[in-house]
């Protein structure tokens, strides 16, 4: 089947956080985006912002980064509904700002959906995602692809963000990597919950 890209759905901002101006992207205009896909999915994908999801005109569109992320999903076998992308900040910034502190004031929002969603699996993209969610400020995406890390007891890695893919094309066969491996051990988690659901069964 050919690739195509779509727009997912959006995930909708709880109420208690829809009116949340702690990070002061408020003032840019940009609207709150929780998250999109399926939040109940068993991988979560962390991007550093939304991004845009409309045009100036205000319709619905599938930008570069999202058109990039589908496809590895699509080219891995993987699915959207498999599938939760979430964001460290949860407004696109459109102009400066304090990055530190809104990564850290938006930071709580990031645990509250970890909790929230409870994902077997977590795929950061980009090096903003990786420091922001592993609180490290000097690690990046090349120090921790192609390894699992344990964060909240939760499975963790990470691949290289979608537009610095499409800008640096050599990367594309790290990204499709680094999806294959995480596609390869969501597989071996689910296999192992079939074999101990047939044990459990025949018990």
């Amino acid at each position: 089947m050919d690739f195509c890209p779509e727009i997912w759905p959006e995930v909708p901002v709880p109420e208690k956080d829809e009116n949340c101006r702690e990070c002061g992207l408020y003032e840019h205009g940009s609207r709150m985006i929780w998250g999109e896909g399926n939040v109940l999915a068993p991988i979560m994908v962390i991007l550093d912002n939304p991004g845009a999801r409309e045009d100036p005109d205000g319709n619905p569109f599938v930008c570069g980064t999202r058109q990039t992320l589908q496809r590895a999903v699509h080219e891995n076998g993987l699915t959207m509904d498999q599938i939760f992308i979430t964001y460290v900040l949860k407004r696109r910034p459109l102009r400066g700002y304090d990055k530190e502190f809104a990564r850290m004031t938006c930071i709580r929002h990031l645990k509250e959906q970890c909790q929230a969603s409870s994902p077997k699996l977590i795929l950061c993209l980009g090096n903003v995602a990786v420091q922001a969610f592993f609180h490290n400020p000097e690690i990046d995406v090349k120090s921790v692809r192609g390894k699992w890390y344990e964060a909240g007891g939760i499975p963790a890695t990470a691949a290289y963000h979608p537009l610095a893919v499409r800008r640096r094309p050599n990367l594309l066969p790290k990204f499709m990597e680094d999806w294959a491996f995480t596609a390869k051990r969501f597989r071996s988690l689910s296999l192992n919950e079939s074999d101990s659901f047939k044990t459990n069964k025949s018990t």
